[in-house]
């Protein structure tokens, strides 16, 4: 199984983007572009599990969901990742209480260690992804979606759970879902 851990954004944020995503698909149509079902905040990427590890994954974000109080989010602005003429990924910003974001992915990864999950060694940044390009050295379209997405203001939403994902076939299936509740 290809898992991840993530929260989700909720349908607000969803209709927003469904509503934004055309004009820039418009303006980069050959990038891959993420289906608005599918939009989260990854917290820990897991990549291939064993299926005899999915109930300790499952135990460790209920020992940790449960310790952090639910949270409120905004998505606005973006920008890109790679070079600023070619992005190899272009994302909205997240804003909002991305303190305590920031420390419910901390221990996520670090409740996941001891099950050999390691943490990545970057400071977490949210983002949102929302298209990639198709070629490795980027793509100049999704320059022009960076500066369509600058002043654009898509909401805010409340997380109040942890979601285990499966990714199959390019859909994501909740595999486990812990509320927030501190």
């Amino acid at each position: 199984m290809r898992l991840f851990v993530a929260v989700t954004l909720g349908e607000g944020i969803e209709s927003q983007a469904a509503a934004a995503l055309p004009g820039l698909k418009a303006l980069a149509p050959h990038a891959r572009w993420v289906p608005t079902a599918n939009l989260h905040l990854t917290l820990s990427f897991l990549g291939q599990v064993e299926a005899e590890r999915l109930q300790p994954v499952k135990d460790v974000l209920t020992r940790v969901g449960p310790a952090h109080a639910p949270l409120v989010l905004t998505v606005e602005g973006g920008g890109g990742f790679g070079s600023p003429a070619h992005p190899r990924v272009l994302w909205a910003g997240v804003g909002g209480d991305t303190k305590a974001l920031g420390a419910l992915q901390a221990d996520v990864a670090e409740g996941l260690r001891p099950l050999g999950f390691e943490p990545e060694h970057r400071e977490y940044a949210a983002h949102l992804t929302l298209a990639r390009a198709k070629v490795p050295r980027g793509d100049r379209q999704l320059a022009e979606c960076v500066r369509a997405l600058q002043g654009a203001k898509w909401g805010e939403a409340r997380v109040d759970r942890l979601v285990l994902f499966e990714s199959l076939g390019g859909k994501y299936h909740p595999r486990a879902e812990v509320p927030l509740r501190r």
